[in-house]
C-alpha cells in the first residue's frame, strides 16, 4: 500500500516540486525586496536556479517626513544565474 502512494504522487520530496516547473515560469522571491519571473531552465539540489526570459522587480522604499513611499523598479534579462 506505500508503494501505492509513492508511485500515485510525483512530489515525495521538495525538489520535486522544482523538478515539475522546468521549463515552466515560476516566480522566485530573494532577500532585499527583489522578485524575479521568467522560464526555469536547470536547477540543483543547493537551489541555485538558471531562468531565462527574466523580469526582475526592485521595491525601493523611500522614508520621508510625511510617512514612506515605495517604488518599484524593473529589469529585464535573456538569461540569469540566481545563486
Amino acid at each position: 500500500m506505500a508503494d501505492e502512494d509513492s508511485t500515485s504522487n510525483p512530489v515525495n520530496e521538495p525538489l520535486d516540486l522544482v523538478r515539475l516547473s522546468l521549463s515552466e515560469i515560476v516566480f522566485v522571491k530573494l532577500r532585499g525586496d527583489r522578485e524575479l519571473q521568467g522560464r526555469l531552465h536547470a536547477y540543483d539540489s543547493h537551489c541555485n536556479l538558471v531562468l531565462g526570459d527574466v523580469e526582475e522587480t526592485i521595491y525601493l522604499v523611500d522614508e520621508e517626513e510625511d510617512g514612506e513611499e515605495v517604488r518599484t523598479a524593473k529589469k529585464n534579462s535573456e538569461m540569469l544565474f540566481v545563486r
